[in-house]
């Protein structure tokens, strides 16, 4: 293949993937390893960062041979789950410890204690999140004081910190950069979002040492080249997103108020707005949607913790289908006579309730509840939470949406979807090409090395294929919603 390419890598929660793009962003091919989850106790969530590198180099591998070898990849863009956080030490590059999850909930305890000195304002004043151990200041200081001998040897310079991003970064480039962008920065509770640096402040009250953290670069920058013995040549790594902010990239959501929802292992919303970092009153998440050419545009977020985990719960424990899929089909066919409320708070609830020590149940089964009836909870109830987010961000101030652009696993299930618009009362809008988060970092990658010569061009690439519009009665959906608010009342706080 002659013309230039685009080689996009997803590192997510539950797998490993990459993509290669044309350059008009097309996919190409595709390459997925799925990634292991590691459950020492309850409410902590581990990673291999040794399985995550090894299955990225695997479909690195996999993608460029399906297209004709390395000649023509004109660069690399990278996309990750935020907040898990990797400790190395910089001579070997070897971790300390496993990669710990954005997920993981071992840090609540220092999150409280630091909340009750008043620490809680000034995190979020300058870093615009809500302490909460989801981010990843409370999972650095832990590694460092229960790795045996890991402070220490981070006071002397020996250990480096990253996100994800920053540990492929490095292996990617063979040592040689340590470096993250603006967005992922941003959700680590030690990042200055409005002066845009680490702060002293912030690094203090989590006992982190300045020299473990990698420099903060534009969204599209030089992040280095590959070594030329992974792949048969140096590769130019020119764009570093959080995927969050990368689906709203793919989303083309560069317009101030465009709103999009993306469905994976959680479900994340974010809106764009533009050159104000917004602040919630309502634990929503201020937060850096990109930074280009020195340019910081902010987003508000709001996060739900477990999404398409709900699905996979139903499926690998309670074996009630053998395919992701098949969930449609079976919610299509629920026929009991109550309805049934799902609150898949497996480990906490996200935005805007935050409480960590919420667990998830089943409300109201009687003897007429089939398994499809709970399948259709569990699909409502990913798209309840969705809304109780829309409502949190209209209470924040935020002009009111028409339109709610979707992605992810879960956005191609129709059914879902409509029942969305529904409850939300907004128009759903699915894209042809759903993955988009692999695909802003595409699109970013493309910008540094100029197959796009301007956001533009990226928002020309972006076309519909599925609509769905507002259906249901607004007293049926008052009904929904107070049953789904009394469902969430009774799962909060700790079961004694």
């Amino acid at each position: 293949m002659s013309k230039r390419r685009i080689l996009a890598i997803d590192q997510g929660t539950t797998s490993t993937r990459a993509v290669m793009f044309d350059d008009h962003a097309k996919p190409l091919a595709t390459a997925q390893v799925p990634l292991p989850q590691i459950y020492p106790r309850d409410g902590w969530v581990e990673h291999d960062p040794e399985e995550i590198w090894a299955a990225t180099v695997k479909v690195c591998h996999d993608v460029i041979a399906h297209t004709g070898g390395i000649t023509g990849v004109a660069a690399i863009g990278i996309t990750n789950q935020r907040e898990t956080s990797v400790v190395w030490n910089r001579a070997t590059g070897k971790p300390i410890h496993n990669a710990i999850v954005w997920q993981d909930r071992r840090g609540a305890p220092q999150c409280d204690e630091l909340r009750a000195r008043g620490a809680d304002k000034i995190i979020q004043a300058k870093t615009g999140l809500v302490i909460d151990s989801y981010f990843s200041a409370t999972k650095i200081s832990w590694l460092l004081d229960h790795v045996p001998g890991a402070r220490a040897a981070a006071e002397k310079g020996e250990l480096a910190f990253g996100t994800i991003d920053t540990f492929l970064l490095w292996r990617l480039t063979g040592g040689a950069s340590h470096a993250t962008d603006a967005t992922n920065a941003s959700r680590t509770m030690l990042y200055d979002i409005h002066a845009g640096a680490w702060d002293m402040e912030l690094l203090n009250l989590f006992n982190v040492p300045a020299s473990i953290l990698p420099t903060v670069k534009n969204t599209v920058d030089d992040f280095g080249a590959t070594t030329p013995n992974l792949f048969g040549a140096g590769i130019p790594i020119k764009a570093l997103v959080g995927d969050q902010q990368s689906a709203l990239v793919g989303q083309a959501g560069f317009r101030e108020g465009l709103i999009k929802c993306t469905y994976g292992t959680g479900c994340f919303v974010l809106i764009n707005t533009g050159t104000k970092a917004f602040p919630s009153k309502n634990k929503l998440l201020t937060t850096i949607a990109y930074k280009l050419d020195g340019k910081t545009t902010y987003a508000l977020e709001g996060s739900v913790f477990n999404a398409g985990t709900a699905v996979q719960w139903l499926r690998d424990q309670l074996k009630l289908f053998g395919t992701a899929a098949e969930s449609e089909a079976m919610a299509k066919s629920a026929a009991g006579t109550g309805r049934t409320f799902f609150v898949p708070a497996f480990t906490g609830l996200g935005a805007p309730h935050w409480d960590p020590d919420a667990r998830g149940a089943i409300l109201g089964i009687t003897r007429d509840t089939s398994a499809a009836d709970i399948v259709r909870a569990a699909l409502e109830g990913v798209c309840l939470q969705t809304q109780d987010l829309l409502a949190t961000f209209m209470a924040d101030g935020v002009a009111a949406p028409a339109v709610l652009r979707v992605d992810g696993g879960m956005s191609a299930n129709n059914w879902m979807m409509q029942f969305l618009a529904d409850v939300s009362g907004l128009v759903v809008e699915r894209p042809a090409y759903r993955e988009t988060t692999v695909l802003g970092a595409a699109f970013l990658a493309g910008l540094g090395v100029g197959l796009f010569a301007s956001l533009t061009d990226v928002e020309s690439a972006w076309s519909r294929d599925f609509m769905a519009t507002p259906a249901m009665t607004p007293a049926a959906r008052q009904s929904v919603l107070r049953g789904w608010a009394e469902a969430v009342r009774r799962v909060r706080g700790p079961i004694p």
